[in-house]
């Protein structure tokens, strides 16, 4: 069940977010097959109405999400949290990939990831670490700050052994950012990462988020000495 939390007013438009991401993305200017904008627009709001219209329980995370607390996330696809059971409801998405707790889909032209609440960690984010926020579109569930934090403390582990470089330093540098502006107190999230992980994978969290909390420091005292 959703705990609602004090509705957070928000500038922010899902569909512009991703168009931006998409058009500004070097990558995509060597494709021939030049995506029309107005019609990603589009696929944003109409997802989002069903997932209204159809009563479907979700939490919105990832880089989109990120962006209600800082800046200068960039994202071209959309994550939620959402349980197995609802996808029947949502044929409109075509599966690309799924394993045990994610599933990749084509929803007309956006992406969407799936981050599947059989997962404990991820149901644990959807039923206690979630709050509303306003999006150009609609209201929209998204992770709190402390949810996104147990999310990437969670992942980077894995991370870390299957050797995504890139993401390692995406997810930190969200961890510290996070950290940086809030000042949330991270021990207890880690706490309860534990049952979740191997006693050796949470001795290296530990670590990591140590020489985060590290440089934080540094960074704090370079700037109080100014």
């Amino acid at each position: 069940m959703l705990r609602k939390t004090k509705t957070i007013p928000s500038t922010l438009a899902i569909g512009y977010i991703i168009r931006d991401a998409y058009v500004f993305n070097f990558k995509n200017w060597h494709d021939n097959t030049i995506m029309n904008t107005d019609y990603l627009l589009e696929s944003v709001s109409y997802f989002f109405k069903l997932l209204q219209e159809r009563q479907i329980e979700y939490v919105l995370v990832g880089g989109i999400a990120m962006l209600q607390y800082v800046e200068g996330r960039n994202t071209k696809d959309v994550d939620i949290i959402m349980a197995l059971e609802s996808i029947p409801h949502l044929p409109e998405i075509t599966v690309l990939s799924q394993d045990n707790d994610f599933i990749r889909g084509q929803f007309e032209a956006l992406q969407i990831d799936l981050l599947l609440t059989h997962n404990p960690v991820f149901n644990k984010v959807k039923q206690e670490y979630t709050t509303i926020h306003t999006f150009i579109e609609q209201e929209i569930p998204c992770a709190s700050i402390e949810g996104l934090l147990l999310l990437k403390l969670y992942a980077l582990p894995s991370l870390y052994r299957q050797g995504h470089f890139a993401r390692v330093g995406l997810y930190e540098n969200d961890i510290s950012t996070l950290l940086h502006y809030y000042q949330p107190n991270v021990l207890p999230l880690l706490t309860q990462l534990v049952p979740y992980l191997s006693d050796s994978d949470w001795k290296e969290l530990r670590a990591i988020v140590a020489e985060i909390q590290q440089r934080l420091k540094r960074f704090h005292n370079s700037f109080n000495k100014e």
